[in-house]
């Protein structure tokens, strides 16, 4: 009986912990706004402009400024983050390398 109640017990944990990580969006109503700063000029003609990202901390959307970056190799250019809207509000989706 005690081998039974521990495998129910971490058959519910198992399941607990999937359903944590499956709601990994957040999601805000209003998409938060930034205030465009100047870009400073460029080190090298090889370096792309990595635009500034909204990162989650602290239960609030942070902007973090942009940068200038080599790109990784095989790697062409940067496509920018952008705010993709739900049914539940707004969703950062965060930029990448193509």
């Amino acid at each position: 009986m005690k081998k039974f109640i521990l495998k129910i017990g971490m058959m519910v944990a198992i399941a607990l912990s999937f359903s944590a990580v499956a709601d990994a969006q957040i999601s805000v109503r209003i998409r938060p706004h930034v205030t465009i700063k100047a870009r400073p000029a460029r080190p090298t003609s090889h370096h792309v402009w990595v635009a500034g990202e909204w990162r989650w901390n602290n239960n609030n959307y942070e902007y973090v400024d942009g940068y200038w970056a080599e790109p990784q190799r095989g790697r062409r250019g940067w496509v920018e983050g952008h705010w993709n809207h739900t049914r539940r509000g707004y969703v950062w989706v965060p930029g990448h390398w193509r």
